[in-house]
C-alpha cells in the first residue's frame, strides 16, 4: 500500500475521539452509546473502503475530519431510526395497487381497529356462555349471508385459502385442472406449487387455449381428489380459446362425488356492470351455481384488510377448520375486527359503493373526476414556476389488484412537463418528498391521475411542487 494511503488510514478519528467530541455527546445523548458506537464503526468502515479503492488523485476529496464524520453518523442514525413504511400519496390511477398497499379500508374498519387494539375483546370467547368460543364465528355468519354459503373460513390470504382447501381435500390425490389456469401472479405465487406443497399431484388437462367437459371427465379416475378452477387474474387468453363453465364442472363433480374448488382470486361481491365495467363472476354467482368450494381475497376488490376468506359445502369447511396447517394460516384479531367492519357495508350495496374506498374510487364518475381535475389545476398553477407546465387530459385508470386485466377506467390526469428534468428525474422529485407521491409516466410527462387521490393528497403534492421550486 503506497504512503498516501496509509495516512489517510492513520488519520481517521478513534472511537472513543468521536464520542468525545461536542457532537459525539449529543448523538449519545439523542440516540443512546451503543447505537452512536455502531454508527460511527459503519462510516469509518465505509471511508477506510474509500481510502483503499479510490484513485489516488481523489483522496485529497475525502473529508477525514471529526465533523465531517459525525455528520456522516448522524445521517446513518437518522436514517435507521427513520420509519421504513411510510404513508405515501398514490396518483398512478391503480385502484388496487398491490406495491402501495392495495385496498384502503373505510372509516368503520379504521374504527374497529382502534377500538380492538386498545381494548380487550370478545376474540375467542362466547359471551352468553362465558366459555371459550371460535374466532371464525365473528364473520361466518356475515358471509353466509353475503354469499349464500353455508359455512365460511377466514385465513391469512388467498394463496393460504388454495393451499389449505387442496390439503385439507386433496393431499395425496390428484386435483384436475386446465393447463391454460395454470398460472403465476405477483410475488412469484404459482398455482402449481401450491398444489404440490398442499400435497395434491397436479392432473393438467386440455391445452393452454381450450379445454372441454371431456377433459376433464377423462381425467377422473380413483385417485381423483378434487376438481379446481382458477380465475387468472390479470392474465387472459383470447381469440380461439374455450373454458367449461362452473355449473358443468358442478354436475361433473355431483356425478362422480367430487368436490368443485373455484378460486376466485381477486373476488367480488357486487356486479359492477352498472358501472361500466364487463361482467365479472360475482361470489354469490359461483354459489348459486353449486361450487363446493369458493376461495377469494379480502384487500382487493372487497376492499377490506388481507384475507383469504373461504365459503362453500359445510362438510367441506370443516375438514379445513380442522386441519392443522389452518392453525398456521389464522388470522388475528385486527384482522377479524376489521374485515367484520367491511363486510357489515355490503348489506347496502349502494352505501358499499359510496363508504368502501375502493369501490368508490372505482364508481368516480367522469363529471366528478373532470371537476376535482380542474379545481386541482387552479390551486397547482398558483405554486408552479416557469420551468414546469401542466395541463388536463383524459386518460385511462386501472382497477389493479389482477382483476379486469383488459378494462381501463376513463379518467382524467393532470400531465407535468419540466423544461430542466426529465420525466423520470421529476417523477423521482416527487417519490422523495414526504410523504412520497407515487404517478406514473407517459409521453415524457408526469401523471397525476385524479381518481386514486384521497383528499388530504392534494396539499402533498402542492407542497413537492413548492419544493421543487425552492430548491432551484
Amino acid at each position: 500500500m503506497d504512503q498516501k494511503r496509509k495516512n489517510h488510514l492513520r488519520s481517521i478519528p478513534a472511537v472513543n475521539d468521536l464520542l468525545a467530541h461536542e457532537q459525539g455527546e449529543k448523538l449519545v445523548n439523542d440516540y443512546s452509546h451503543e447505537l452512536v458506537v455502531e454508527a460511527i464503526r459503519e462510516v469509518t468502515e465505509e471511508l477506510r473502503g474509500k481510502i483503499f479503492n479510490i484513485e489516488l488523485s481523489g483522496l485529497k476529496e475525502l473529508k477525514i475530519d471529526s465533523k465531517s464524520i459525525l455528520a456522516q453518523v448522524q445521517h446513518y442514525l437518522e436514517s435507521k431510526m427513520s420509519d421504513q413504511l411510510l404513508t405515501a400519496v398514490n396518483a398512478t390511477g391503480v385502484v388496487v395497487h398491490t406495491n402501495l398497499g392495495r385496498s384502503l379500508l373505510c372509516d368503520a374498519a379504521k374504527d374497529k381497529l382502534l377500538d380492538v387494539a386498545s381494548n380487550y375483546s370478545t376474540l375467542e370467547i362466547n359471551r352468553d356462555t362465558g366459555e371459550r368460543g371460535s374466532r371464525y364465528e365473528l364473520v361466518e355468519e356475515l358471509l353466509t349471508e353475503l354469499t349464500g354459503a353455508e359455512a365460511a373460513l377466514v385465513v391469512n390470504n388467498n394463496a393460504a385459502a388454495v393451499l389449505l382447501a387442496v390439503s385439507a381435500l386433496a393431499s395425496g390425490q390428484e386435483a384436475i385442472i386446465a393447463r391454460g389456469q395454470l398460472v403465476e401472479i405477483g410475488g412469484s405465487f404459482r398455482i402449481p406449487e401450491v398444489m404440490e406443497q398442499g400435497g395434491a399431484e397436479l392432473r393438467g388437462i386440455g391445452t393452454t387455449n381450450r379445454v372441454h367437459l371431456a377433459d376433464y371427465k377423462n381425467a377422473i379416475n380413483e385417485e381423483t381428489g378434487m376438481i379446481l378452477k382458477v380465475h387468472t387474474s390479470n392474465y387472459r387468453v383470447v381469440g380461439f380459446s374455450k373454458e367449461v363453465e362452473l355449473e358443468e364442472l358442478v354436475d361433473l363433480g355431483t356425478q362422480y362425488e367430487l368436490p368443485v374448488v373455484e378460486d376466485l382470486g381477486s373476488g367480488v361481491l357486487l356486479d359492477l356492470r352498472d358501472e361500466g365495467l364487463s361482467y365479472e363472476q360475482t361470489v354469490q354467482d359461483c354459489i348459486a351455481a353449486g361450487a363446493d368450494v369458493v376461495t377469494f381475497s379480502g384487500d382487493k376488490l372487497l376492499g377490506g384488510p388481507q384475507a383469504g376468506i373461504i365459503v362453500g359445502q359445510e362438510e367441506y369447511i370443516e375438514q379445513m377448520k380442522s386441519h392443522p396447517l389452518n392453525r398456521a394460516l389464522r388470522v388475528d384479531k385486527f384482522t377479524l375486527g376489521s374485515l367484520e367492519a367491511t363486510l357489515q357495508q355490503y348489506r347496502d350495496l349502494e352505501q358499499a359503493k359510496e363508504k368502501i374506498p375502493t369501490l368508490e374510487m372505482i364508481t368516480r364518475t367522469q363529471e366528478q373526476l373532470k371537476t376535482r381535475a380542474q379545481e386541482f389545476a387552479t390551486e397547482l398553477e398558483e405554486v408552479i414556476t416557469d420551468n414546469l407546465t401542466l395541463e388536463i387530459k383524459q386518460d385511462s385508470s386501472r382497477v389493479g389488484g389482477g382483476a379486469y386485466p383488459n378494462e381501463g377506467l376513463p379518467t382524467y390526469v393532470l400531465a407535468l412537463e419540466d423544461e430542466s428534468l426529465t420525466a423520470e428525474e421529476l417523477a423521482e422529485e416527487l417519490r422523495l418528498h414526504d410523504p412520497p407521491i407515487f404517478s406514473r409516466i407517459s409521453d415524457e410527462q408526469v401523471i397525476l391521475d385524479v381518481r386514486t387521490l384521497q383528499s388530504e393528497d392534494e396539499e402533498h403534492i402542492i407542497s413537492a411542487v413548492q419544493n421543487l421550486s425552492i430548491v432551484r
